[in-house]
């Protein structure tokens, strides 16, 4: 597995996604693009079985990344971000806080058992595994949509607007506390 991140697009300019599941790489070049990040993601496994493991160790190796390039940019993020995206007839709305203590609460309906090789049941586990890896309370809840696919597109997009502003730098640190957590390994 590869994942090389930029959070600023100052050095790595491209945005590539390759997993054998074209559906997933779309959505997580769709994820960098809102967010503003340069990405290159590349996953092969020894043993494929199915699309499961490819989104879930994809999704940890991400959030990993993202972790690691927030404490190494020694700068203070916004924390807190949010989106509402259209898609069409879908609309879903994204939350971030960016604070250390990871949990995810994902509400998307879906219908379809799958869209371009990916389980939709994949769709919710890459973003809880995502912000379990690193350390972000997340809410996506689906306020209307009737395709599976305009529904997860808006919430990947959703999420790399709502990221983008959570991981911008910020004077101080956003909290009444005076600090924030680091991710939990």
């Amino acid at each position: 597995m590869i994942v090389d991140l930029d959070l600023d697009r100052e050095e790595l300019r491209e945005t590539s996604v390759s997993t054998g599941v074209p559906f997933l790489d779309h959505m997580v070049e769709t994820l960098a693009y809102y967010a503003g990040w340069g990405l290159r993601a590349a996953v092969e496994e020894v043993k494929r079985v199915d699309d499961h493991h490819v989104a879930e160790d994809l999704a940890l190796a991400l959030g990993e990344a993202v972790a690691r390039a927030v404490a190494s940019g020694g700068y203070r993020v916004a924390r807190f971000g949010y989106a509402v995206v259209p898609m069409d007839e879908a609309l879903v709305l994204v939350a971030v806080d960016y604070s250390g203590r990871p949990g995810a609460w994902v509400e998307l309906p879906l219908r379809r058992e799958a869209i371009g090789g990916l389980a939709t049941e994949n769709i919710p586990h890459f973003l809880q595994s995502l912000a379990a890896a690193a350390g972000m309370t997340l809410h996506v809840v689906t306020l209307r949509g009737g395709n599976d696919h305009h529904v997860a597109e808006a919430a990947f997009k959703a999420l790399g607007m709502a990221l983008r502003q959570a991981l911008s730098p910020s004077s101080g640190v956003v909290s009444t506390k005076g600090a924030i957590l680091p991710p939990r390994s």
